[in-house]
């Protein structure tokens, strides 16, 4: 893919040295805010669910051996189902809010969010026609789930090159959506009961296939996308600006438009695939992180990640412990947080 170059001199403007100054103290105050936050959302979500675990015994249990029965039992539910599922939903938080960042600045419009250009909707897609074809392994639940995503992406973006502008983007976007919701309709039609039962729960949303291997290649692989993501912060700022000024602050938009969706897709085509349809985390995060802080992105970015890792953190202790011993999907914890918080903000005016 070609690079996307900008000269010294055609980068975007910078910010005043003063609203530098003031700029980078709260932004560096409010990720460092963040991260405390997530440090003892951390703690909570591994110490809390249908097998409490005692605070006082978490540091033993993370660095020692356990020595009675009890703390044999806290031990292998510590590390084997607890530390996976919390850890990977830091890292699915993180990337899905890092890519609405990128998705509304691609887009300029706040409302913007990965789904839009059928990334999600391809994703479920692909795992839909698993199931129902028979294959509820997620060795290929997984693949079929990232290859629709990437697919639905590609082909909305193929589409959307007919034309000059983000609309025939948005556009094909909205039809790409629009045609994987009639087939995963036409797909649960087909499906019997028990396969009813799956493609419920996926559509919901879940985080209960954490696992270490799964966090071992997703992990790594998500770092990578957000860093490259995270290298783009001065072309998002131009894009604020429009297409026409970014051009003159020489960056190439067609380079630029498909590293970003291309790059998009990446990040949350594989978290589709391991967890579902997770709404919102994409849309509001990213939102109340630019209320907070502005829309620079060299600050946007970073805090949006971290929120995001947070967010979901949270929502999925709620899942696990508001219906103890069973679990709500998260996808629900999401909407009901997600949805009146969005409504609150279109009514304050904060989604412009």
């Amino acid at each position: 893919m070609p690079a996307v170059t900008a000269s010294a001199s055609s980068r975007p403007a910078a910010a005043p040295s003063s609203a530098r100054a003031v700029a980078r103290p709260r932004a560096m105050q409010t990720l460092l805010g963040l991260l405390a936050l997530l440090a003892c959302a951390t703690l909570a979500a591994a110490a809390s669910g249908a097998v409490d675990i005692p605070w006082t015994a978490l540091p033993r249990l993370l660095f020692g051996d356990a020595a009675t029965p009890d703390e044999m039992l806290w031990h292998s539910v510590l590390w084997q189902v607890r530390l996976p599922r919390v850890l990977f939903a830091i890292v699915c938080g993180g990337g899905l809010a890092l890519a609405g960042v990128a998705m509304q600045a691609l887009f300029r419009n706040p409302l913007a969010e990965p789904g839009l250009i059928g990334i999600s909707a391809g994703g479920s897609l692909g795992a839909v026609a698993a199931i129902v074809l028979g294959f509820q392994q997620f060795t290929v639940l997984a693949p079929a789930a990232f290859v629709g995503a990437l697919g639905a992406t590609l082909l909305a973006y193929r589409l959307g090159r007919m034309q000059q502008g983000m609309a025939s983007l948005l556009l094909a976007g909205v039809a790409i959506n629009a045609i994987c919701w009639a087939l995963i309709g036409l797909f649960t039609y087909l499906a019997d009961d028990t396969q009813l039962r799956s493609l419920t729960f996926w559509n919901l949303g879940s985080l209960a296939g954490a696992s270490w291997p799964l966090l071992a290649f997703l992990g790594p692989w998500t770092l990578l996308m957000s860093v490259l993501l995270l290298r783009h912060w001065r072309a998002m700022n131009a894009l604020l600006l429009g297409e026409r000024e970014a051009q003159h602050l020489g960056f190439a938009l067609r380079p630029l438009r498909r590293r970003m969706v291309i790059l998009t897709a990446l990040l949350v085509g594989p978290l589709v695939a391991a967890t579902g349809t997770i709404g919102f985390i994409g849309l509001v995060v990213p939102h109340l992180v630019r209320l907070t802080l502005g829309a620079d992105h060299r600050w946007l970015l970073p805090n949006a990640l971290v929120a995001g890792a947070l967010a979901l953190t949270l929502a999925d202790w709620l899942a696990r412990i508001v219906v103890i011993p069973s679990e709500l999907p998260i996808g629900i914890v999401t909407a009901l947080v997600g949805g009146p918080f969005f409504l609150w903000l279109l009514t304050r005016g904060g989604a412009r």
